[in-house]
């Protein structure tokens, strides 16, 4: 039987990108305002608590560690020196502590905090999807389960540093969720890093190269590297992800 929809893995990681992205930006934009904000305030303001929730799938867990390559990866587009400064920061507000190996931990203070966080998560994500959309929220979660294992094979230092997410007994769906979708969106932005360093390019570089066809053909590369995970699935398995995540409201 032919598959009437053209959803091989390559091409479905670059139909599936932006599905995962909207859902990621949108759903903590939500978390943000409904809540987010105050909560970062308690706890001294994004100063204080920034990359705690960029990094919060891996730092809320015990013992959760961030390596040095890790957080160099996922700020991979940001003025390196500017990050550290931030990080310094973090530090100095005893939300964060440097490893002797160069790595990242969130002190007790910064658990603390994240707990809160995942907290927050849970009651939003409830609000959008748990009552309209429990099932497909269930199935998203099995789905995602496996895209994970899967991208950990080649997943790179941004995935590894969201990866695998921090899920305790009890972690509702919703949560389970978006952090299984924060992770992955991280296994492509090293599929895209690759890309662009294969195509003799840096992070300054490529953030001024126009639409094109060298553009072009860094973004095909990016959906090739990017597929191993999707490979695990069937094509009508492919097209019913990418629909519930179309389905989702932010």
């Amino acid at each position: 039987m032919i598959d009437p929809v053209p959803l091989d893995p390559p091409r479905f990681a670059g139909l599936v990108a932006p599905a995962v992205d909207r859902l990621v930006v949108g759903t903590s934009a939500t978390g943000w305002e409904r809540g987010g904000a105050a909560l970062s305030q308690r706890y001294g303001g994004p100063a204080a608590t920034g990359f705690l929730m960029e990094f919060r799938t891996r730092l809320a867990a015990p013992g959760g560690t961030v390596s040095g390559p890790g957080f160099a990866a996922v700020t991979r587009y940001r003025d390196p020196v500017r990050c550290q400064r931030g990080l310094d920061k973090q530090v100095a507000y005893a939300m964060i502590h440097r490893t002797p190996a160069g790595g990242l931990q969130a002190t007790e203070r910064g658990r603390t905090y994240l707990a809160e966080v995942y907290e927050l998560h849970a009651r939003i994500t409830g609000e959008l999807w748990e009552q309209r959309h429990a099932g497909r929220v269930a199935r998203l979660v099995d789905v995602l389960g496996v895209l994970i294992g899967e991208a950990a094979h080649d997943g790179g230092d941004a995935f590894g540093a969201l990866a695998p997410p921090y899920e305790p007994d009890g972690c509702p769906p919703g949560v389970l969720l978006l952090n299984r979708l924060s992770a992955l969106r991280q296994h492509r932005a090293d599929a895209h890093a690759a890309a662009w360093t294969a195509a003799g390019h840096t992070r300054l570089t490529i953030a001024d190269l126009p639409p094109g066809p060298e553009r072009l053909a860094i973004e095909q590369e990016t959906d090739r590297r990017a597929a191993a995970p999707y490979a695990a699935l069937a094509p009508d398995s492919r097209l019913r992800l990418l629909s519930d995540l179309a389905a989702l409201p932010t």
